[in-house]
C-alpha cells in the first residue's frame, strides 16, 4: 500500500495517535532488543534485564546498561522522530505512545509523549526512593550509588518482572480507545500489554495503520500496511499531507 493512501487515512481521521517501537530508533543507531540480531540474542534478558537480576547483582546489570546509557545520550532523533513532531505541530497527531526509553521523541520536539516502558530520564533508589537525573547518573557510572543511602540506583525503565507505570499505560489505553486512527510505527506488536492497544482502537470503532519492517499479528486488521522504514515513510507522509 502507498504513502498516499496512508495520508488520506490520516487526513480523514486526524488527529491520530501514534504507537512507536524499536524500529523507529534503530535508524538513529540504537540496536533493538528482540530481533534475531538484537540485544537479547547476545545477552540473556533474565540475567541483565530483569528485576530479580537487579536485586541479586545490581553491578552486573549496570555493566550491561552503563555503556548503553552513553550510547543513548549520543543518539540523535532521525527523520521519523522529526516528522512525528512536525505532524503533531500541524494537528495531525494527538499523542505519541512509545515503547522506547531513549527520549528521542521528546528531543525531536514532540510534546505529548507517553513512555509506557519508562525512560533513561531518571534513575531511582530502590531503598529510599531518591530520584536523580540522567546527567547525574552519567557522572556516577559505571555503578551509580544513591547519595543518601549508598544503595545502587535503578534506571527508571521497565525490567522483566516489573509492572508498567500505571499512569502511563492507562493513558495509552485511553488514547487508543478514543482515537479514530492508531498509527503503529516500528513495532512488531508482540509485547503485552502494549500490543493490546490496537485491539482497544479497533474494538471502539477506530482504524489501524501499520508501518513496520516485517509482519505483525495485526496486519490483516490494518486499513493500511506499509513494509518500510520509519524515517522515509513518515517523512513522505508529512510531505504528502502538505499537498
Amino acid at each position: 500500500m502507498s504513502v498516499e493512501r496512508l495520508a488520506e487515512l490520516v487526513r480523514a481521521n486526524a488527529p491520530c495517535v501514534v504507537l512507536t517501537g524499536a524500529g523507529i530508533s534503530t535508524e538513529s543507531g540504537i540496536p533493538d532488543f528482540r530481533s534475531p540480531s538484537g540485544m537479547w540474542a547476545q545477552f540473556d534478558p533474565l540475567d541483565y534485564g530483569s528485576l530479580d537480576a537487579f536485586r541479586a547483582d545490581p553491578a552486573r546489570v549496570w555493566s550491561f546498561y552503563a555503556p548503553r546509557f552513553s550510547m543513548l545520550t549520543d543518539a540523535e532523533p532521525n527523520a521519523g522522530h522529526l516528522a512525528l513532531a512536525d505532524l503533531e505541530e500541524r494537528g495531525y497527531v494527538r499523542a505519541v505512545v512509545t515503547q522506547n526509553i531513549d527520549l528521542l521523541h521528546e528531543r525531536a520536539g514532540s510534546r505529548e509523549v507517553v513512555e509506557v516502558h519508562g525512560s533513561i530520564r531518571t534513575a531511582s533508589c530502590p531503598r529510599c526512593a531518591t530520584r536523580v537525573s540522567l546527567a547525574e547518573v552519567l557522572e556516577l557510572l559505571p555503578v551509580p550509588p544513591c547519595a543518601n543511602c549508598c544503595a545502587v540506583l535503578k534506571p527508571d525503565v521497565v525490567f522483566f518482572g516489573e509492572l508498567l507505570p500505571e499512569e502511563a499505560i492507562e493513558r495509552a489505553q485511553a488514547l487508543a480507545r478514543e482515537t479514530r486512527l492508531l498509527l503503529v510505527v516500528g513495532s512488531s506488536l508482540e509485547v503485552y500489554p502494549v500490543a493490546g492497544l490496537p485491539d482497544e482502537t479497533l474494538t471502539h470503532g477506530g482504524s489501524l495503520a501499520i508501518v513496520n519492517r516485517g509482519e505483525t499479528p495485526f496486519d490483516s486488521y490494518a486499513s493500511v500496511r506499509i513494509d518500510g522504514g520509519a524515517g522515509e515513510t513518515l517523512r513522505a507522509l508529512a510531505d504528502a499531507l502538505d499537498g
